[in-house]
């Protein structure tokens, strides 16, 4: 009995891991004029280049976390004073966000220059991937 409450335990912790080592996509609509590379992403989510509307997702995720790491070099805490620095100034607001990786490809899909990022497994035929984060 305790083997198998060991293994079952053991079978679950692997699976949270997976799941927190899970790839991130960064999504555009199918129809977008331009492609942005992986620097300009990074600009597009930290407000510095508009050419396209970036989406963000609510709270602090496994998937937001491994994008804005990824992408932009930032941790939680890096990126809400860089935030509250633009907003203290006026030189910015943060991204609208979405709720869930279902928001995401949902708003993505609807608006042709909306660009976001979600856990890769939520991404269907409604969305094109740019690129993937580990």
């Amino acid at each position: 009995m305790k083997t198998s409450l060991r293994i079952l335990g053991s079978a679950a912790l692997l699976g949270m891991v997976s799941m927190a080592q899970a790839e991130v996509a960064v999504i555009v609509n199918p129809g977008a004029a331009k492609a942005p590379s992986q620097s300009d992403v990074a600009n597009i989510f930290l407000g510095k280049d508009k050419s396209m509307k970036g989406v963000d997702q609510a709270g602090w995720t496994p998937a937001k976390e491994a994008f804005y790491s990824g992408v932009t070099n930032k941790n939680e805490s890096q990126l809400k004073s860089y935030w509250s620095g633009l907003i203290f100034t006026g030189k910015g607001q943060p991204l609208p966000s979405v709720a869930d990786d279902a928001a995401m490809v949902a708003q993505v899909a609807a608006e042709a220059d909306a660009i976001g990022y979600v856990d890769s497994a939520a991404v269907n035929d409604s969305v094109k991937v740019l690129f993937t984060l580990p």
